[in-house]
């Protein structure tokens, strides 16, 4: 059929070079100039990008993998808050899957793509063996800068807990399109479903059914003038390719489509960035184009079995960002800053549902009137006493394998043979360097105080609509009255969470002096958010805790409350009333369980980070580490500040 104008001539070689040089310089010009950036926003399909901000769509493909032993095998590739996962391979030790995601990549939002390798030898849950991370913007960079095309890469898969140690390889193959070459793309996908006799050429009839189907009645009204355009040696059929690129051209001067064909999602007129992005990526998934499976937030959730499934259905379990109180919130989210993706906190289930029988109703919390407390503080004593003990030793390679993915032992200071008691594990020191400090020839730059999940708010109200639930939670009943002064009532609240896995010594987020510790007593909750978000308990203001007074030049008076918690043997200081402290000097740290530290800003005298804020504001944890950059002084803004570029998150 077409011929003529529907046909490529002799001088394709030479544009395609010429298009290949000019694609490469618009996708340099879209690169981020910087590696860190200090605002950490999620991504998602449909967020929506100023131009300049926008990069290009990746296409990852998860070839195959050759692993140690036989299994039957699936891998899984988180990236922000979004995770897919491929088919389960036939039992082998060279798993093939041939799977492929796009992902939209943009300069503020993630870059580092985890690609996770499971067995799927259990009912319920299956066991993580390797895994890997790709920088997408660094593939983008190498492939620029080469003259040849994308080729198939072979990654090491590492052990979750021990990341020198090699379990696998995996063949991955990564490609970027530019808009333009997106959005044409899109076109001739798009085209090809009313192709119907599949010889790669559309008549007008087969045009004017797809114009019709996207309801756009200008559209309909200039289809005859569109395809004649193309149609240039007037047979009445035209090449698919040349039909793509009119309609790219079309698609920028005036959107042909205003409603998404596939999620019917209806697309705003000036947006046409948008447009492509959302159709490109939305039109794949719903017609079933890519391979892997979408529709999850963690690894973990992709690769649970079919209990877990069954669980979810019958409404035991769920998976949500944000607040889940009840029987329903059985897993915890929070989101990594550093890798800018979505991890679930592990917890035993056991664990989670003995909290939400005591925390989440009015008859467990009864119960703790009547002695429950005394029995908590019984046992946390008793059980800090075994963790002291020679024999606790022999826990902490349980301890590791539990949470194999959330520890990494190459920065710890001392070799596992160097503890002698589970405690000193739990108390473990980093390496120097482990944890650099975000600006530190800056004090009006305040930093985080713990390796924790963070939530931030401006005012204790915000802190009492998106996280803390209990009905008596005031600063004046945080403090004390003997500390809490009216310059922090209406002050900023950072709570810093730690988890049993979490390095558990805490930092000074700012520089000043140490004024004064006041002990306050009380009793040993869980700081776990199933309690911290309990309508019927009030955790902070009625566990045992320590409050602290920092004096410094850039914030005024900072309050450092370490709170102690069920299991939480002790809480340990090593620094005294009247010494200095520089911003990220060890403070002090918590024996074993998890635990939490709260800091009090006085009123206007931080301006924390806005990712910080903005994951608080939707009841989302974050994942940080000592060091990171917290805010700046409104005291040294107000008189002007130097660049902050220099302030920025660490690797």
């Amino acid at each position: 059929m077409g011929q003529g104008s529907s046909r490529e001539d002799s001088s394709s070689a030479s544009e395609s070079s010429s298009a290949s040089s000019s694609r490469r310089s618009r996708m340099k010009q879209r690169l981020p100039r910087r590696r860190h950036r200090s605002r950490s926003n999620s991504s998602s399909h449909h967020k929506h990008l100023a131009a300049e901000d926008f990069v290009g769509i990746a296409l990852l493909s998860l070839l195959r993998a050759e692993m140690k032993f036989k299994d039957k095998w699936l891998a899984c590739l988180s990236f922000g808050e979004q995770t897919f996962r491929t088919h389960t391979s036939d039992q082998t030790d060279k798993p093939v899957w041939n799977a492929e995601k796009k992902l939209l990549l943009d300069k503020n939002g993630p870059r580092v793509a985890r690609i996770s390798v499971f067995e799927t030898n259990k009912m319920h849950k299956n066991t993580l063996i390797g895994y890997c991370e790709i920088d997408l913007l660094e593939f983008l960079t190498r492939e620029l800068e080469s003259d040849s095309s994308p080729e198939c890469e072979t990654l090491n898969l590492l052990d979750p807990s021990s990341p020198d140690k090699v379990v696998g390889e995996i063949s991955v193959s990564i490609s970027v399109e530019d808009p333009i070459e997106t959005e044409k793309s899109f076109a001739r996908r798009i085209l090809s479903i009313v192709d119907y006799n599949e010889d790669g050429h559309l008549s007008l009839s087969e045009f004017s059914d797809l114009i019709t189907a996207f309801g756009n009645q200008v559209a309909a009204n200039k289809k005859e003038e569109m395809f004649k355009a193309a149609d240039k040696n007037g047979d009445g059929v035209v090449s698919m390719d040349e039909l793509a690129d009119l309609l790219a051209i079309q698609q920028e001067k005036e959107p042909l489509i205003n409603c998404c064909p596939v999620c019917g999602e209806t697309l705003e007129v000036p947006d046409k960035l948008n447009h492509m992005i959302h159709l490109s990526l939305c039109f794949d998934e719903g017609t079933g184009k890519q391979v892997m499976t979408g529709g999850f937030l963690t690894d973990k959730q992709a690769n649970y079995g079919w209990m877990f499934k069954l669980s979810e259905w019958a409404h035991f379990s769920s998976y949500d960002v944000g607040l889940n109180s009840g029987s329903s919130g059985s897993h915890i989210l929070v989101f990594d800053r550093r890798t800018k993706r979505l991890v679930e906190e592990l917890i035993d289930g056991k664990i989670a549902l003995s909290m939400r029988a005591i925390y989440q109703s009015k008859l467990g919390l009864g119960l703790m009137d009547t002695g429950a407390k005394e029995l908590l503080q019984s046992i946390s004593e008793k059980q800090g006493r075994k963790m002291n003990s020679v024999e606790s030793a022999k826990d902490i390679p349980t301890f590791i394998e539990f949470f194999k993915d959330q520890l990494n032992l190459a920065e710890v200071k001392h070799p596992l043979e160097h503890f002698k008691t589970f405690n000193q594990f739990f108390v473990r020191e980093l390496k120097p360097g482990a944890r650099p400090v975000a600006c530190p020839e800056r004090d009006d730059v305040a930093v985080c105080g713990a390796d924790c999940r963070l939530t931030a708010f401006r005012s204790v109200d915000d802190s009492l609509r998106f996280w803390i639930k209990g009905r008596k939670f005031s600063v004046q009943g945080l403090l004390g009255k003997d500390i809490c002064s009216s310059t922090f009532i209406d002050g900023t609240l950072v709570i810093f969470r730690l988890a049993p896995q979490d390095y558990h010594r805490f930092h000074s987020p700012v520089s000043g002096t140490v004024e004064q510790f006041v002990k306050v007593p009380g009793c040993l909750y869980t700081v776990n958010p199933i309690a911290v978000n309990s309508k019927y308990c009030n955790v902070f203001t009625e566990n045992k805790r320590v409050v602290s007074i920092i004096s410094t030049a850039e914030f005024g008076k900072v309050a450092f409350v370490a709170i102690g918690a069920t299991m939480v043997g002790s809480i340990t200081f090593l620094k005294k009333e009247g010494d200095h402290v520089k911003k990220g000097d060890e403070f002090g740290y918590f024996s074993f369980g998890g635990s939490t530290v709260i800091c009090v800003f006085e009123k206007d005298a931080i301006e924390i980070d806005e990712d910080l804020l903005a994951n608080s504001a939707r009841s989302l944890e974050t994942l940080v580490y000592v060091g990171m950059k917290l805010g700046v002084s409104k005291k040294q803004a107000n008189v002007g500040l130097p660049n902050l570029q220099n302030c920025v998150l660490q690797d």
